[in-house]
């Protein structure tokens, strides 16, 4: 009887244990849920007054003259942004034209074929040293190396620089997002006696594709509101688009010109625009995702047929 009883306390021990552990990670596991929500919270108040104060100020202003019209006289309360949207088209998807490929190649390039040599190492410090460099920086070099060597303010100027801009981001979200995917599935594409470029190319960059979309987003979204590198590289005019080597308006230097201005309505049309540029990088953002989801059903679709 003593050992069956020794036998049962032991066992209510380990019960009682195994409870107040159980209970203990209950409770940490709602304390990390509730300051993770808390946290979401906190990071969306912020987004969000600053979307509901521009879409407050900024909707009055939106008409089809407000979207089409050259900018009007200072002080005439007339005109509209519509150089300063072209123009934003123009340079930002220029620069993504010229970064895009760029980051993703060299993102390819560090996460799959550098490995931790001298060189790959020293790529990736330089690469964090560009992403924090200040956007000035870029502008003056984009001045002293295009502009001066042209000899006027340019298209071109303005997307050199931002890709600058553009490019580190691509490349390290897209290391860090090709470096997440399971090694498994490499060894997968390995033992089907692919090559690596195709099994990087066809099975890792499309396993990655929606974080390599992000970093994308998030790039384009970081140049397509730089004030600092345009006007040291396209100046801003207030007429239309008429060549790559000619200065030409954006979003932001137009923003900034009537937010300088000591009229209402000058304020009124610099919301107006601010709420156009957060309209644009949203929709770029939905529509890059729209056309990637497409792209891939349409092969999910091949390969069942």
């Amino acid at each position: 009887m003593g050992e069956e009883e020794s036998k049962i306390n032991y066992k209510d021990k380990i019960q009682e244990i195994m409870s107040r552990r159980s209970s203990r990670r209950r409770f940490v596991d709602k304390v990390v849920s509730v300051s993770t929500i808390l946290c979401v919270i906190l990071a969306v108040i912020p987004l969000g007054s600053i979307l509901i104060e521009v879409v407050r100020n900024g909707a009055p202003s939106l008409s089809i003259n407000f979207l089409t019209q050259t900018p009007g006289a200072i002080g005439s309360g007339l005109g509209g942004i519509g150089p300063a949207i072209e123009g934003t088209l123009i340079v930002v998807g220029l620069a993504a034209a010229i970064g895009v490929p760029i980051g993703v190649l060299a993102g390819i390039y560090l996460s799959e074929f550098a490995g931790n040599g001298i060189f790959p190492s020293s790529v990736r410090f330089f690469n964090d040293v560009l992403v924090g460099l200040p956007s000035i920086v870029i502008g003056i070099v984009g001045y002293v190396v295009l502009v001066l060597t042209i000899g006027s303010f340019s298209v071109l100027a303005g997307a050199f620089a931002l890709s600058i801009i553009m490019i580190p981001i691509v490349v390290r979200v897209t290391e860090e997002t090709l470096r997440i995917v399971p090694n498994s599935l490499r060894e997968a594409g390995y033992s089907l006696g692919l090559p690596k470029r195709k099994v990087v190319l066809y099975i890792v960059l499309k396993s990655a594709k929606s974080g390599v979309i992000t970093g994308i987003m998030l790039a384009i979204s970081r140049i397509a509101g730089e004030t600092a590198p345009l006007i040291m590289t396209i100046l801003g005019t207030d007429l239309f688009f008429t060549s790559l080597r000619g200065p030409v308006d954006a979003l932001p230097l137009r923003i900034w010109r009537l937010a300088s201005q000591p009229y209402q309505y000058a304020h009124d049309f610099g919301w107006g625009a601010a709420l156009i540029l957060i309209l644009i990088v949203v929709g770029l953002s939905f529509g890059l995702r729209l056309l990637s989801y497409k792209r891939g059903f349409k092969i999910r679709t091949i390969a069942a047929g």
